[in-house]
């Protein structure tokens, strides 16, 4: 089959070790299911394995991917859930200490076939195309725990998302403004500021500018260069949600203002498979639908990575197959 595979890690030139050509297909084990895969998305996640961050190198060469979505053996359309459980567990899989994901200890989802676990699929709505739930299981899923899971927001409330234009952070605008909630955003870019705001978010503005009032809740997925001005912009018990840090992780805490505002700092970490669910039945009902960058063919899977590297993005890379 033919697959994207990381072959070596190079912190300071990822893409030297990924390669697009052929694998053996997937042999499924007792329990587990092969998808025939239509569409996948790239993630982050897979320049940070290529740079070797969470993977060690004894599980290389490995398929990388964790989102797709196509059509299992008895010929339903599927969205594969990227978070795969130890055996046995039981619960919310996000919080299960030994979890992976696809790509870390199995191979993933950028190539023809991919097996996982027979619970990590959920049916794909006739209504989404293979391309747009391609785009769910990791972006949009953790934007979908962050605003509705894990930050108290109710229709009406008013959320900052710090860095407009990657996956996540246009997921969040697309789902906070179909929620009911006052969206707004901050980017360096001011090509992306425009985007945002056509998108849906209803003021866009520089990183670190004084808005117009404190907000209820920070979706924060950049780190050490708006940590600050997350905490700033909360109003008293507001909320700071923070799933990533794409600009290094070692911001300064500010702890006198965490405390005396008595503000929440909540991680959240991907979604489960029943959000999942939710999530294409919420895409379903309203009709929004994931924000995509650019489609391109499988075998052309390098144009995709050298797109993201260069953060020339403003939504998903999907590959179809």
């Amino acid at each position: 089959m033919l697959a994207v595979t990381a072959a070596s890690a190079d912190p300071a030139d990822p893409l030297a070790g990924l390669v697009v050509g052929e694998r053996p297909d997937p042999e499924p084990a007792d329990g587990w299911v092969v998808v025939e895969v239509r569409a996948a998305a790239l993630n982050h996640h897979d320049l940070w394995t290529l740079r070797g961050v969470g993977i060690k190198e004894e599980r290389l060469p490995i398929v990388l991917g964790c989102d797709a979505a196509g059509v299992d053996a008895e010929g339903n359309d599927v969205i594969v859930h990227a978070v795969v459980p130890s055996p046995g567990w039981t619960g919310d899989e996000t919080l299960d200490p030994r979890r992976s994901l696809l790509s870390e200890v199995h191979d993933g989802t950028l190539a023809t076939k991919v097996a996982v676990p027979a619970g990590n699929v959920v049916p794909k709505p006739a209504s989404l195309s293979f391309e747009e739930a391609a785009c769910l299981p990791t972006a949009w899923l953790t934007a979908y725990r962050m605003l509705f899971t894990n930050s108290g927001l109710a229709p009406g409330g008013t959320v900052l998302v710090q860095g407009a234009g990657g996956g996540v952070a246009t997921a969040l605008v697309v789902l906070g403004r179909a929620a009911g909630l006052r969206v707004w955003v901050t980017s360096r870019s001011e090509e992306k500021r425009a985007q945002a705001l056509v998108l849906g978010a209803h003021e866009a503005f520089e990183p670190g500018a004084r808005l117009p009032d404190r907000v209820d809740a920070v979706m924060e997925t950049v780190g050490a260069a708006t940590w600050s001005h997350s905490l700033r912009s909360l109003r008293p018990g507001g909320t700071l949600v923070v799933s990533g840090a794409t600009s290094g992780a070692d911001p300064s805490a500010d702890l006198n203002r965490v405390f005396f505002l008595q503000l929440r700092v909540v991680g959240s970490t991907m979604g489960t498979r029943d959000e999942l669910g939710r999530l294409a039945s919420f895409c379903e009902v309203t009709g929004v639908r994931p924000v995509i960058d650019t489609v391109l063919p499988l075998a052309d899977a390098r144009t995709g990575f050298e797109r993201m590297l260069g953060s020339e993005l403003f939504g998903k890379v999907v590959f179809t197959v």
